[in-house]
């Protein structure tokens, strides 16, 4: 979890996107990753962002979702892992 300097606005989510589209690119590019899907998706009840890359690694998979101020990362080594899965179907903020 990281805290943003400024209160996230669910109304503003598309303007966000665009924020944190740029800041997974810079991810995967620092990982010398390709890109492989972005989408809006649902989770813990909110609009959230999600990419899924390939690295030498393998396959990874991140999601973003914003709440209030806070930024929460779900982020899987190997997204063809049931266990990935299950983190972004199970994740909440409760």
């Amino acid at each position: 979890m990281f805290t943003l300097r400024k209160r996230y606005v669910p109304a503003q989510f598309e303007l966000a996107t665009s924020e944190l589209d740029r800041v997974a690119a810079k991810l995967i590019a620092d990982s010398h990753g390709a890109l492989v899907e972005s989408v809006t998706t649902t989770l813990a009840g909110r609009k959230a962002r999600a990419y899924r890359y390939t690295t030498a690694k393998g396959e990874m998979r991140i999601g973003f979702v914003l709440s209030g101020r806070r930024e929460y990362e779900l982020f899987c080594r190997d997204a063809k892992d049931p266990a990935c899965a299950l983190l972004f179907s199970s994740f909440s903020l409760d």
